[in-house]
Protein backbone atom coordinates (compact mmCIF):
# COMPACT_ATOMS: atom_id res chain seq x y z
CA UNK A 1 0.00 0.00 0.00
CA UNK A 2 1.22 3.32 -0.57
CA UNK A 3 1.79 5.74 2.07
CA UNK A 4 1.49 9.62 1.46
CA UNK A 5 5.21 9.85 0.84
CA UNK A 6 5.09 7.61 -1.89
CA UNK A 7 2.59 8.82 -3.73
CA UNK A 8 3.54 12.07 -3.55
CA UNK A 9 6.74 11.53 -4.77
CA UNK A 10 4.45 9.53 -7.93
CA UNK A 11 2.69 12.78 -8.10
CA UNK A 12 5.81 14.74 -9.01
CA UNK A 13 6.87 12.79 -11.54
CA UNK A 14 3.40 13.57 -13.35
CA UNK A 15 3.82 16.83 -15.99
CA UNK A 16 2.31 19.71 -14.58
CA UNK A 17 -0.44 22.15 -15.47
CA UNK A 18 1.42 25.09 -17.27
CA UNK A 19 4.87 22.85 -16.63
CA UNK A 20 5.33 24.59 -13.05
CA UNK A 21 7.47 22.10 -11.14
CA UNK A 22 8.13 23.73 -8.59
CA UNK A 23 7.82 22.41 -4.87
CA UNK A 24 7.52 25.19 -3.03
CA UNK A 25 4.22 25.34 -0.25
CA UNK A 26 1.99 27.97 1.34
CA UNK A 27 -0.51 30.37 0.17
CA UNK A 28 -1.62 31.26 -3.21
CA UNK A 29 0.71 28.60 -5.08
CA UNK A 30 -1.04 28.88 -8.88
CA UNK A 31 -0.13 25.07 -9.70
CA UNK A 32 1.45 23.08 -6.95
CA UNK A 33 2.73 19.49 -6.41
CA UNK A 34 -0.54 18.36 -6.35
CA UNK A 35 -1.85 19.66 -9.87
CA UNK A 36 -3.42 17.29 -11.92
CA UNK A 37 -1.76 16.50 -15.54
CA UNK A 38 -5.34 17.33 -17.23
CA UNK A 39 -7.01 20.67 -17.60
CA UNK A 40 -10.53 19.88 -16.71
CA UNK A 41 -11.63 22.77 -17.11
CA UNK A 42 -10.21 23.94 -20.33
CA UNK A 43 -11.88 20.16 -21.51
CA UNK A 44 -15.44 20.83 -19.74
CA UNK A 45 -15.55 24.45 -21.56
CA UNK A 46 -15.40 25.88 -17.84
CA UNK A 47 -14.11 29.57 -17.70
CA UNK A 48 -11.33 30.04 -15.20
CA UNK A 49 -10.71 33.81 -13.76
CA UNK A 50 -8.47 36.36 -11.68
CA UNK A 51 -10.21 36.06 -8.67
CA UNK A 52 -9.92 40.01 -7.15
CA UNK A 53 -13.33 40.18 -5.79
CA UNK A 54 -13.29 37.95 -2.50
CA UNK A 55 -14.30 34.46 -1.39
CA UNK A 56 -17.88 34.60 -2.27
CA UNK A 57 -19.48 30.60 -2.55
CA UNK A 58 -20.36 31.51 -6.19
CA UNK A 59 -17.17 32.24 -7.18
CA UNK A 60 -15.75 28.94 -5.49
CA UNK A 61 -14.52 30.92 -2.27
CA UNK A 62 -10.60 30.46 -2.13
CA UNK A 63 -7.66 28.58 -3.14
CA UNK A 64 -6.44 25.62 -0.84
CA UNK A 65 -3.06 25.52 0.24
CA UNK A 66 -0.97 23.02 -0.42
CA UNK A 67 -0.32 21.69 2.88
CA UNK A 68 -4.44 21.30 2.60
CA UNK A 69 -4.05 19.23 -0.74
CA UNK A 70 -1.19 17.06 1.01
CA UNK A 71 -3.69 16.32 4.03
CA UNK A 72 -6.58 15.60 1.77
CA UNK A 73 -4.43 13.28 -0.63
CA UNK A 74 -3.09 11.37 2.68
CA UNK A 75 -6.53 10.98 4.00
CA UNK A 76 -7.42 9.04 0.86
CA UNK A 77 -5.24 6.19 1.72
CA UNK A 78 -6.81 4.50 4.40
CA UNK A 79 -10.30 3.98 6.05
CA UNK A 80 -11.30 4.95 9.80
CA UNK A 81 -14.70 5.41 11.71
CA UNK A 82 -15.79 8.68 10.78
CA UNK A 83 -16.64 9.36 14.21
CA UNK A 84 -13.27 8.57 15.64
CA UNK A 85 -12.07 10.99 13.04
CA UNK A 86 -14.10 13.75 14.20
CA UNK A 87 -13.68 13.01 17.67
CA UNK A 88 -10.30 13.69 17.73
CA UNK A 89 -9.50 16.14 15.25
CA UNK A 90 -12.36 18.51 17.43
CA UNK A 91 -10.17 17.79 20.29
CA UNK A 92 -7.29 19.31 18.65
CA UNK A 93 -9.31 22.00 16.86
CA UNK A 94 -10.88 22.98 20.38
CA UNK A 95 -6.97 23.25 21.73
CA UNK A 96 -6.18 25.24 19.19
CA UNK A 97 -8.72 28.21 19.15
CA UNK A 98 -9.55 27.78 23.00
CA UNK A 99 -13.14 26.43 23.14
CA UNK A 100 -14.41 23.34 24.70
CA UNK A 101 -15.42 21.51 21.88
CA UNK A 102 -15.46 21.56 18.17
CA UNK A 103 -16.73 19.69 15.10
CA UNK A 104 -15.94 20.06 11.89
CA UNK A 105 -19.32 21.02 9.64
CA UNK A 106 -20.40 20.92 5.92
CA UNK A 107 -19.83 24.48 5.59
CA UNK A 108 -20.66 27.37 8.16
CA UNK A 109 -24.76 27.14 7.24
CA UNK A 110 -24.57 23.49 8.13
CA UNK A 111 -22.70 24.33 11.25
CA UNK A 112 -26.15 26.77 11.93
CA UNK A 113 -28.45 24.25 10.99
CA UNK A 114 -26.60 21.38 13.18
CA UNK A 115 -26.00 23.56 16.61
CA UNK A 116 -29.36 24.63 16.22
CA UNK A 117 -30.54 21.02 16.13
CA UNK A 118 -28.30 20.52 19.52
CA UNK A 119 -29.62 23.02 21.24
CA UNK A 120 -33.13 21.98 20.74
CA UNK A 121 -32.19 17.84 20.96
CA UNK A 122 -29.48 17.96 23.96
CA UNK A 123 -28.55 14.72 23.62
CA UNK A 124 -31.64 12.60 23.02
CA UNK A 125 -31.61 10.69 19.75
CA UNK A 126 -35.16 9.87 19.55
CA UNK A 127 -35.81 14.32 19.25
CA UNK A 128 -32.79 14.28 16.52
CA UNK A 129 -34.99 11.94 14.47
CA UNK A 130 -38.23 14.16 15.17
CA UNK A 131 -36.36 17.31 13.62
CA UNK A 132 -37.75 19.53 11.91
CA UNK A 133 -41.23 18.34 13.42
CA UNK A 134 -41.44 19.92 16.83
CA UNK A 135 -45.36 19.68 17.48
CA UNK A 136 -45.83 17.40 20.50
CA UNK A 137 -42.03 16.54 21.20
CA UNK A 138 -41.93 18.78 24.22
CA UNK A 139 -39.29 20.88 22.60
CA UNK A 140 -39.00 24.38 21.98
CA UNK A 141 -39.84 25.66 18.84
CA UNK A 142 -38.75 29.57 18.60
CA UNK A 143 -35.02 31.55 18.05
CA UNK A 144 -34.75 35.19 18.20
CA UNK A 145 -32.83 37.11 16.06
CA UNK A 146 -32.78 40.92 15.49
CA UNK A 147 -34.71 42.01 12.05
CA UNK A 148 -31.23 43.58 11.02
CA UNK A 149 -29.45 39.98 11.25
CA UNK A 150 -31.92 38.60 8.88
CA UNK A 151 -29.58 37.40 5.93
CA UNK A 152 -30.55 34.55 3.52
CA UNK A 153 -28.20 32.16 5.27
CA UNK A 154 -30.10 32.66 8.22
CA UNK A 155 -32.34 29.85 6.61
CA UNK A 156 -30.17 27.22 8.20
CA UNK A 157 -32.48 27.99 11.61
CA UNK A 158 -35.64 27.03 9.76
CA UNK A 159 -33.96 23.58 8.58
CA UNK A 160 -34.75 22.13 12.11
CA UNK A 161 -38.45 23.52 12.15
CA UNK A 162 -38.08 26.51 14.39
CA UNK A 163 -39.85 29.85 14.24
CA UNK A 164 -38.15 33.28 13.75
CA UNK A 165 -38.83 35.83 16.35
CA UNK A 166 -37.63 39.20 14.79
CA UNK A 167 -36.41 42.15 17.36
CA UNK A 168 -35.36 45.16 17.14
CA UNK A 169 -34.47 46.61 20.41
CA UNK A 170 -33.24 45.45 23.38
CA UNK A 171 -36.38 45.83 25.48
CA UNK A 172 -38.49 44.15 22.47
CA UNK A 173 -35.76 41.19 23.17
CA UNK A 174 -36.25 41.15 26.28
CA UNK A 175 -40.36 40.53 26.00
CA UNK A 176 -39.85 38.11 23.57
CA UNK A 177 -38.21 35.88 25.13
CA UNK A 178 -40.59 33.33 27.19
CA UNK A 179 -41.12 29.42 27.59
CA UNK A 180 -40.87 28.65 23.94
CA UNK A 181 -37.20 30.48 23.35
CA UNK A 182 -34.87 27.85 22.47
CA UNK A 183 -32.23 30.35 21.54
CA UNK A 184 -30.56 33.36 20.45
CA UNK A 185 -29.11 33.88 17.42
CA UNK A 186 -26.69 36.72 16.28
CA UNK A 187 -25.15 37.60 12.61
CA UNK A 188 -21.86 39.02 13.48
CA UNK A 189 -20.90 40.25 9.98
CA UNK A 190 -24.52 42.49 11.04
CA UNK A 191 -23.33 43.84 14.25
CA UNK A 192 -23.22 47.38 13.55
CA UNK A 193 -26.87 47.16 11.70
CA UNK A 194 -28.63 46.01 14.61
CA UNK A 195 -29.68 48.34 17.60
CA UNK A 196 -28.16 45.38 19.95
CA UNK A 197 -24.72 44.91 19.94
CA UNK A 198 -22.52 42.31 20.50
CA UNK A 199 -21.41 42.19 24.02
CA UNK A 200 -24.92 43.56 25.13
CA UNK A 201 -26.45 40.54 23.15
CA UNK A 202 -24.68 38.20 25.11
CA UNK A 203 -25.26 39.72 28.33
CA UNK A 204 -29.52 39.57 28.26
CA UNK A 205 -29.32 35.84 27.26
CA UNK A 206 -27.16 34.89 30.03
CA UNK A 207 -29.42 36.82 32.49
CA UNK A 208 -32.02 34.74 31.08
CA UNK A 209 -30.19 31.44 30.88
CA UNK A 210 -30.76 31.27 27.00
CA UNK A 211 -28.10 29.28 24.53
CA UNK A 212 -26.52 31.60 22.34
CA UNK A 213 -25.04 31.17 18.62
CA UNK A 214 -23.13 33.48 16.67
CA UNK A 215 -22.83 33.28 12.88
CA UNK A 216 -18.72 34.06 12.26
CA UNK A 217 -18.82 32.81 8.74
CA UNK A 218 -16.60 35.41 7.01
CA UNK A 219 -14.63 36.86 10.34
CA UNK A 220 -11.35 35.55 9.55
CA UNK A 221 -9.40 37.54 9.41
CA UNK A 222 -8.65 38.78 12.41
CA UNK A 223 -7.06 35.65 13.47
CA UNK A 224 -8.45 36.51 17.33
CA UNK A 225 -11.92 36.39 16.32
CA UNK A 226 -11.27 32.43 16.66
CA UNK A 227 -11.28 32.56 20.05
CA UNK A 228 -13.26 35.83 20.59
CA UNK A 229 -16.51 35.41 20.13
CA UNK A 230 -16.58 32.10 22.57
CA UNK A 231 -14.44 33.46 25.26
CA UNK A 232 -16.87 36.50 24.87
CA UNK A 233 -19.68 34.27 26.23
CA UNK A 234 -21.57 32.71 23.30
CA UNK A 235 -22.73 28.94 23.37
CA UNK A 236 -21.92 28.31 19.27
CA UNK A 237 -19.85 29.98 17.03
CA UNK A 238 -19.85 28.83 13.40
CA UNK A 239 -17.46 29.50 10.63
CA UNK A 240 -16.32 29.15 7.00
CA UNK A 241 -13.47 26.55 6.61
CA UNK A 242 -13.17 27.71 2.78
CA UNK A 243 -12.67 31.79 2.73
CA UNK A 244 -9.84 33.60 4.62
CA UNK A 245 -8.72 29.89 6.52
CA UNK A 246 -8.66 28.57 3.35
CA UNK A 247 -9.19 25.31 3.43
CA UNK A 248 -12.11 23.14 1.55
CA UNK A 249 -14.80 25.28 0.82
CA UNK A 250 -17.68 23.01 1.89
CA UNK A 251 -16.06 22.83 5.27
CA UNK A 252 -17.10 25.02 8.17
CA UNK A 253 -16.37 24.72 11.99
CA UNK A 254 -18.34 24.92 14.88
CA UNK A 255 -17.17 25.99 18.33
CA UNK A 256 -18.44 26.26 21.58
CA UNK A 257 -19.94 24.47 24.56
CA UNK A 258 -19.24 20.62 25.32
CA UNK A 259 -22.46 19.83 26.15
CA UNK A 260 -24.29 21.74 22.45
CA UNK A 261 -21.34 20.75 19.73
CA UNK A 262 -21.78 16.83 21.05
CA UNK A 263 -25.31 17.33 20.55
CA UNK A 264 -24.92 18.71 17.24
CA UNK A 265 -23.15 15.62 16.15
CA UNK A 266 -26.36 13.58 16.97
CA UNK A 267 -27.93 15.34 13.88
CA UNK A 268 -24.71 14.73 11.71
CA UNK A 269 -23.60 12.27 9.66
CA UNK A 270 -23.01 9.34 9.53
CA UNK A 271 -26.36 9.16 11.91
CA UNK A 272 -29.09 8.93 8.70
CA UNK A 273 -32.48 9.62 10.25
CA UNK A 274 -31.43 13.02 10.66
CA UNK A 275 -31.69 16.69 9.48
CA UNK A 276 -28.19 17.13 9.13
CA UNK A 277 -27.87 13.69 6.86
CA UNK A 278 -27.15 15.89 3.98
CA UNK A 279 -24.40 17.78 5.10
CA UNK A 280 -21.84 15.06 5.18
CA UNK A 281 -18.07 15.57 5.53
CA UNK A 282 -15.89 12.94 4.75
CA UNK A 283 -12.26 11.84 6.34
CA UNK A 284 -10.31 13.94 3.04
CA UNK A 285 -12.79 17.73 4.50
CA UNK A 286 -12.26 16.77 8.39
CA UNK A 287 -8.27 16.60 7.91
CA UNK A 288 -8.13 19.20 5.23
CA UNK A 289 -9.75 21.94 7.49
CA UNK A 290 -7.23 20.55 10.22
CA UNK A 291 -4.42 21.45 8.26
CA UNK A 292 -6.06 25.06 6.82
CA UNK A 293 -6.41 25.98 10.79
CA UNK A 294 -2.98 24.74 11.70
CA UNK A 295 -1.14 26.60 9.10
CA UNK A 296 -3.89 29.89 9.17
CA UNK A 297 -2.52 29.53 13.13
CA UNK A 298 1.11 29.76 12.55
CA UNK A 299 1.70 31.89 9.99
CA UNK A 300 2.69 35.45 9.79
CA UNK A 301 -0.52 38.01 9.73
CA UNK A 302 1.41 41.32 9.94
CA UNK A 303 3.73 40.15 6.51
CA UNK A 304 0.67 39.19 4.86
CA UNK A 305 -1.16 42.10 6.04
CA UNK A 306 1.38 44.61 4.42
CA UNK A 307 1.54 42.39 1.09
CA UNK A 308 -2.43 42.93 0.84
CA UNK A 309 -1.96 46.51 1.53
CA UNK A 310 1.21 46.72 -1.23
CA UNK A 311 -0.71 44.88 -3.92
CA UNK A 312 -3.66 47.23 -2.92
CA UNK A 313 -1.75 50.25 -3.62
CA UNK A 314 -0.38 48.98 -6.88
CA UNK A 315 -3.81 48.21 -8.39
CA UNK A 316 -5.24 51.92 -7.14
CA UNK A 317 -1.88 53.63 -8.39
CA UNK A 318 -3.01 52.70 -12.36
CA UNK A 319 -6.24 54.46 -12.07
CA UNK A 320 -5.20 57.43 -9.33
CA UNK A 321 -4.66 59.80 -12.28
CA UNK A 322 -7.96 59.24 -14.34
CA UNK A 323 -9.87 62.71 -14.24
CA UNK A 324 -13.06 62.13 -12.55
CA UNK A 325 -11.86 58.85 -10.21
CA UNK A 326 -12.08 58.87 -6.65
CA UNK A 327 -10.62 56.23 -4.85
CA UNK A 328 -10.49 55.03 -1.32
CA UNK A 329 -8.51 52.05 0.51
CA UNK A 330 -10.80 51.00 3.38
CA UNK A 331 -11.24 47.64 5.73
CA UNK A 332 -14.38 46.44 7.01
CA UNK A 333 -14.64 46.44 10.35
CA UNK A 334 -16.06 43.05 10.78
CA UNK A 335 -16.77 40.01 7.93
CA UNK A 336 -14.30 40.41 5.03
CA UNK A 337 -11.67 42.58 7.42
CA UNK A 338 -9.28 43.07 4.59
CA UNK A 339 -7.92 46.08 2.79
CA UNK A 340 -10.44 46.81 -0.19
CA UNK A 341 -9.72 49.16 -2.92
CA UNK A 342 -13.70 51.10 -3.66
CA UNK A 343 -13.46 53.00 -7.19
CA UNK A 344 -16.40 55.45 -8.45
CA UNK A 345 -16.58 58.29 -11.10
CA UNK A 346 -18.27 61.36 -12.50
CA UNK A 347 -20.11 59.34 -15.19
CA UNK A 348 -20.19 62.69 -17.48
CA UNK A 349 -15.72 61.72 -17.45
CA UNK A 350 -15.73 58.69 -17.31
CA UNK A 351 -18.32 57.08 -19.71
CA UNK A 352 -19.15 53.34 -18.57
CA UNK A 353 -20.95 51.94 -15.63
CA UNK A 354 -19.79 49.70 -12.79
CA UNK A 355 -21.90 46.82 -14.31
CA UNK A 356 -19.98 47.56 -17.84
CA UNK A 357 -16.71 47.37 -15.89
CA UNK A 358 -16.99 44.34 -14.37
CA UNK A 359 -18.29 43.04 -17.66
CA UNK A 360 -15.44 44.32 -19.38
CA UNK A 361 -12.84 42.47 -17.27
CA UNK A 362 -14.75 39.64 -17.09
CA UNK A 363 -14.88 38.84 -21.18
CA UNK A 364 -11.33 39.66 -21.57
CA UNK A 365 -8.19 37.10 -21.05
CA UNK A 366 -7.19 36.37 -18.50
CA UNK A 367 -11.03 36.74 -17.13
CA UNK A 368 -10.85 38.96 -14.15
CA UNK A 369 -13.39 39.06 -11.11
CA UNK A 370 -13.83 42.44 -9.66
CA UNK A 371 -16.82 43.23 -6.48
CA UNK A 372 -19.34 46.02 -6.31
CA UNK A 373 -21.16 47.56 -9.97
CA UNK A 374 -24.03 49.45 -10.78
CA UNK A 375 -24.27 52.86 -11.81
CA UNK A 376 -20.60 54.07 -11.46
CA UNK A 377 -18.28 52.33 -8.75
CA UNK A 378 -16.76 48.49 -8.03
CA UNK A 379 -14.67 47.17 -5.20
CA UNK A 380 -11.72 45.00 -5.38
CA UNK A 381 -9.76 43.17 -2.84
CA UNK A 382 -6.51 40.81 -3.10
CA UNK A 383 -6.21 38.65 -0.44
CA UNK A 384 -7.55 35.82 -3.12
CA UNK A 385 -5.01 36.59 -5.97
CA UNK A 386 -2.12 34.75 -6.65
CA UNK A 387 1.27 36.91 -6.31
CA UNK A 388 1.90 38.91 -8.97
CA UNK A 389 -2.07 39.21 -10.66
CA UNK A 390 -2.29 42.30 -9.01
CA UNK A 391 0.06 43.73 -12.50
CA UNK A 392 -2.54 41.96 -14.50
CA UNK A 393 -5.71 43.37 -12.72
CA UNK A 394 -4.23 46.89 -12.72
CA UNK A 395 -3.43 46.88 -15.97
CA UNK A 396 -6.84 45.59 -17.37
CA UNK A 397 -8.70 48.26 -14.73
CA UNK A 398 -6.86 51.23 -15.45
CA UNK A 399 -6.96 50.61 -19.37
CA UNK A 400 -10.94 49.80 -19.20
CA UNK A 401 -10.90 52.89 -17.19
CA UNK A 402 -8.62 55.24 -19.32
CA UNK A 403 -10.38 53.89 -22.50
CA UNK A 404 -13.85 54.89 -20.85
CA UNK A 405 -12.47 58.33 -19.64
CA UNK A 406 -13.32 61.92 -21.94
Amino acid sequence: MFKRREILKHLTALPLVGGVTTLATGPLQAKSLLSPARDYFKELGVRTFINAAGTYTSMTGSLMLDEVKEAIMYATQDYVILDDLQDKVGERIASLVKCEAATVTSGAASAITLGTAGVLTGMDEVKAGQLPHLKGTGMKTEVIMQKAHDIPYAHALKNCGVNVIFVETAAELEKAINKETAMMFFVNANNFDGKIQVEEFVKIAKKHNIPTMNDCAADVPPVENLWKYTQMGFDLVCFSGGKGLRGPQSAGLLLGKKEYVAAARLSAAPRGNTVGRGMKVNKEEILGILAALEYYLSKDHEQEWKMWENQIAHIQSAVKDIDGLKSTVDVPPIANHVPTLNISWDTNKVKISGDGVKEELRNGHPSIEIAGGGENSVSITTWMLVPGQERIVAKRLGEALTKASV
